[in-house]
């Protein structure tokens, strides 16, 4: 089964936790990983990699550099995405682990990159997964988040645009990305709060 058709068939079974109808376009790739530093070792985490549209860009953005840890809840793309992209660490893991896998690995992130879905930003416990991102993050770390235009002004997206901003000291939004389907936006939210 091809990508397109793969990744359709996973948010068919799945749509809660498969954020996109298919994999998201190389021009929406550029806009999500634009905060990753041309220079120096950073650490890189990408939620909810899929089937690598976006690791495939930061891997050649780094070009071998720094630390790349990406966290799929889908076992087979995680061990597809391994096999793959040999410089990645891909885990099979809930984004909600994030803390807690990067304490084990004594690191913190510079860059977080998110694929998932509105539902998986929901709080748990009364706690927003965009606060341990930001948890997670280095002081003058940055977080990119993307959205298809038509889903913005669903109360989930005015959810998480507020935690944004209540998260980082700055949160902008980008024109919109029409060279994907369907087009989108992208949120970057830079210098979390309480690191």
């Amino acid at each position: 089964m091809g990508t397109a058709a793969g990744f359709l068939w996973e948010f068919v079974k799945s749509p809660t936790t498969t954020a996109a109808v298919g994999p998201s376009s190389r021009a929406l790739a550029e806009q999500m990983v634009a905060p990753i530093p041309h220079r120096g070792d950073p650490v890189v985490v990408e939620l909810g990699p899929g089937t690598g549209a976006f690791t495939e860009v930061i891997q050649r953005r780094l070009g071998g550099r720094g630390h790349h840890l990406a966290l799929e809840l889908n076992s087979r793309w995680a061990a597809q995405l391994g096999e793959r992209f040999p410089g990645v660490e891909s885990v099979c893991a809930n984004a909600r682990e994030l803390p807690a896998l990067l304490r084990e690995r004594e690191l913190r992130a510079d860059v977080v990159v998110s694929g998932l879905p509105w539902v998986a930003h929901a709080p748990v416990d009364g706690v927003p997964l965009i606060r341990l991102v930001a948890d997670a993050l280095a002081p003058g770390g940055a977080f990119t988040q993307f959205a298809y235009t038509w889903t913005r002004w669903a109360p989930p997206a005015r959810r998480q645009l507020a935690d944004l901003r209540g998260e980082f000291e700055e949160t902008v939004i980008s024109r919109t990305v029409w060279r994907n389907l369907p087009p989108a936006v992208v949120y970057l939210a830079r210098r979390p709060r309480r690191s």
